[in-house]
This record gives C-alpha cells, sequence and structure tokens, in this order.
C-alpha cells in the first residue's frame, strides 16, 4: 500500500535554503571522487587537514632494520597513536592485526635491494591484491634525476591511473639519490612533476632553505619524510618548520621507531602536529612521557 503520508502538507522541505555544496577541506583535492575525498578522509584528520604517518616500509629494499627486526613487538603497540601506517603488503598480513582500523597508505614499488641501483624499481602490487587489502592509499618512489627515472615516472602514472579507477589515492614519494641535492630547486622540480602526472598527495624532504617554496608550487598536499634518525629535539623542530612552511604532515619512521622511547616521540609529534605545540613543547612532553615508557621494547607489547 502506498505510502499517504508522502502526500501530506506537513513536511519540511525548506525551499528558501539552498543546499549546501562545501568543497573539500584538502587541497587540490575538490574535484575528486566521493570515495577518494572518504579515503584521504582517513589519512588526513578533517579538523587540522593534517596526518601523521608511521612510516615501517623500510625492509622492502633495507631487511630488517633497526627499530624494525620485529614488528610485531616494536611496532604494533604504536601503530593506535598513528593517523595512517605506510608499510608493505607483506607486514600488513603477517602482522598488523586486523582488528587495527588505521588507514592503510601501501608500498607498491619494489625490486633493488641497497646492494643494487635503487632507482631501477617495478610496480611490484596488483590493483586487486591492494582492494582486497582495503587500503586507503597507494604508495612509491619517484626517482627525479635517477638513472630509471622515467621508468619511475611512469610506474607512478600507472599506479594513479589503477587507483583512479577505485578511487584511491596516490602517494608519490620523491627518493633522493646519492648525487642528487635536497635543496629547494631540486625539491620544487620534483614535487611538481609528481603532481602534475596525477598523484593525489606528494611525500618529500625538509629543506631549511625555500621550502615554503615546494609546498607553495605544489597543488597536491605536501607531507614531510622523517629521514635519517635526528636527536629528538631536532626532529620536533624539522617536524614544526616543515608544517609552518605549508606542509600537510609529516611520514616518520626512524625518528620515531628509532628513538630510545619512540612511544612518547609518537605522542609528542602527534600534539606537534594537530594541537600546534611549539618543537620545544613538544620536546617538553617527550621527556615527560619517556620517564614513564618501558625501556625494553618487547615490554610495550
Amino acid at each position: 500500500m502506498a505510502d499517504t503520508d508522502a502526500v501530506k502538507d506537513g513536511k519540511q522541505f525548506y525551499e528558501d535554503i539552498p543546499m549546501q555544496t562545501p568543497g573539500f577541506f584538502l587541497k587540490g583535492a575538490s574535484s575528486l571522487d566521493w570515495g577518494m575525498k572518504n579515503r584521504l578522509s582517513r589519512i588526513f584528520n578533517p579538523e587540522t587537514a593534517r596526518t601523521v604517518m608511521l612510516a615501517i616500509d623500510h625492509g622492502y629494499f633495507q631487511g630488517p632494520t633497526t627499530g624494525l627486526e620485529r614488528v610485531d613487538l616494536n611496532i604494533v603497540p604504536l601503530m593506535p597513536m598513528a593517523d595512517a601506517l605506510m608499510l608493505t603488503r607483506g607486514i600488513l598480513r603477517t602482522t598488523v592485526p586486523p582488528s587495527l582500523t588505521k588507514p592503510i597508505v601501501m608500498r607498491c614499488s619494489g625490486g633493488p635491494s641497497i646492494l643494487k641501483e635503487l632507482s631501477d624499481e617495478q610496480l611490484a602490487v596488483d590493483i586487486e591484491d591492494a582492494i582486497r587489502m582495503n587500503v586507503s592509499a597507494l604508495t612509491l618512489q619517484v626517482f627525479i634525476g635517477g638513472e630509471y627515472e622515467t621508468r619511475s615516472v611512469h610506474n607512478m602514472t600507472r599506479l594513479v591511473d589503477m587507483g583512479m579507477r577505485y578511487s584511491i589515492p596516490t602517494m608519490a614519494v620523491t627518493a633522493v639519490g646519492k648525487n642528487l641535492v635536497r635543496d629547494a630547486q631540486y625539491l620544487r622540480l620534483a614535487c611538481r612533476i609528481c603532481a602534475e602526472l596525477g598523484a593525489q598527495i606528494v611525500k618529500t624532504y625538509y629543506c631549511p632553505e625555500g621550502f615554503e617554496t615546494v609546498t607553495a608550487s605544489c597543488p597536491v598536499p605536501i607531507v614531510m619524510a622523517g629521514g635519517k634518525k635526528l636527536p629528538e629535539i631536532d626532529a620536533l623542530t624539522m617536524a614544526y618548520n616543515a608544517l609552518s612552511r605549508g606542509a600537510a604532515g609529516v611520514d616518520m619512521g626512524r625518528n620515531i621507531f628509532q628513538s630510545e622511547a619512540p612511544r612518547a616521540m609518537m605522542q609528542a609529534i602527534h600534539s606537534l602536529v594537530h594541537h600546534n605545540l611549539k618543537p620545544e613543547e613538544a620536546y617538553d612532553l617527550f621527556l615527560s612521557l619517556k620517564r614513564d615508557e618501558p625501556k625494553h621494547a618487547a615490554t610495550l607489547a
């Protein structure tokens, strides 16, 4: 029987109030599909438009990196504190609890180890497998200026195309080889190329001079790479400077899991990124939390 309630005059349709069509909170993403925006909203906090990614994908070319020897003991306890996890499908399937609801940024390139030419990478994950694992983003290295530059760029465009078919964003990581300088001129070149060719997020290194020109000239969000292990106050200062000059978050690995107090460092970084703590305030937080952190990683589990 038809619903006669549907013809009553008492319903409110608010004809005088036009439907809102708000833009999207993230730079360069307003024209993307709903599914891709939804995935980006898992990675980036909609309230701050920033993210704290925990990068633990180093083993795909370095093997058991210091601090990642036992991901189940050293890293799994840190995962709930991150906004997103950057890792490989092998670690995701073998080690990450399926009950964890954090968004996954999956490493999709690989090939050479640290014993070979790193730019000689290929795509190493099929899009259907990424979908099976419910990832929120795909990621790979792009070696601008490297020996196999064209191949790595082509890898990225293929990954972007595959992701677009299923509304999964791609994060391009600007790799810096032995002979390349991490200055603003190079980073502007690398980041802009990645964005021009379709990447929805770019991960790159911080440079002290001109980093604001790197973020300003890139039409998609830039996430700062943590890079090599630094003293905690230096890592916090670098993250703060990158954010103040336009970065949309950080993707840190060694500066967290190689810290003498990884859990404290994770929380300090999170507070700096999302609550605008100054480096000194975040370092004080780190020191206060460090006192209560177990000394042995295995006791974190």
